[in-house]
């Protein structure tokens, strides 16, 4: 789909984050298993993905697998190690082609196999230099857990109290260099951010729209853009 000639190319949001909702209602309604609507979810992914490329988008972040995510069965947990370890493996090299640098945010421990962590760290290290978007994948992700790693960081490097503001604390967060997201999409009829990019979101504007993540398209990428667009920023400030 060709971008909408409605779209202010001159007002494009920075950073864009999506929460990749809905796969497993998606399956359901289709008479499928859980695991069936995650894999119907990189389509999704990919074509978003290239969606926010066009558009000139620097960083497009989407929440991958959560921290809450350990919780479901082990099954299902088993298949998302396994999918995102494959999307890494089959997507790296054609997004290195399009100029796409690959990033993660999340905790790298124990509970994420090794393979997953070696396929992650090589997908950044092949990409690193890349500068036409950053693809940055929320991964073991949490909101929470991010400030209180960035908190611990601050104990370990001996800040004092008096020394402890939001500049000390955002440069201790997994990815201190991207801009706030400007723009927050939640697809799947859900209205609420699920833990997600907490410290980050405090002015972004927020779409929700009902379509579940397999269905999603850079159309409805671009119909948040426009939405987006529309609204008054105005960071806590009056309106002149």
């Amino acid at each position: 789909m060709p971008i909408p000639t409605s779209i202010d190319r001159t007002k494009i949001p920075r950073h864009v984050a999506v929460v990749m909702d809905g796969n497993g209602r998606w399956a359901q309604r289709q008479g499928l298993k859980r695991t069936d609507g995650h894999a119907a979810g990189e389509e999704a992914l990919v074509d978003a993905a290239y969606g926010a490329l066009s558009l000139g988008i620097e960083v497009f972040t989407v929440y991958a697998f959560s921290t809450e995510n350990w919780r479901r069965p082990v099954d299902e947990v088993r298949f998302l190690m396994n999918f995102n370890e494959s999307l890494l493996k089959r997507r790296q090299h054609e997004l290195h082609a399009d100029g796409v640098r690959m990033a993660f945010s999340g905790r790298r421990d124990r509970r994420v196999p090794r393979r997953v962590l070696s396929n992650m760290q090589e997908a950044e290290q092949l990409t690193a230099k890349n500068k036409k978007m950053t693809l940055n994948m929320a991964f073991n992700y949490g909101g929470r857990a991010e400030i209180v790693d960035a908190v611990k960081k601050l104990i370990d490097d001996g800040v004092s109290s008096a020394k402890v503001d939001e500049r000390a604390i955002r440069s201790r967060l997994y990815h201190p260099e991207f801009p706030d997201p400007d723009l927050v999409i939640r697809p799947s009829g859900e209205h609420r951010i699920s833990n997600y990019l907490l410290w980050q979101i405090a002015y972004s504007e927020l779409v929700f729209n009902d379509v579940l993540w397999p269905d999603f398209r850079r159309e409805h990428l671009f119909d948040a853009i426009l939405e987006y667009q529309l609204r008054e920023r105005r960071f806590g400030g009056l309106e002149t």
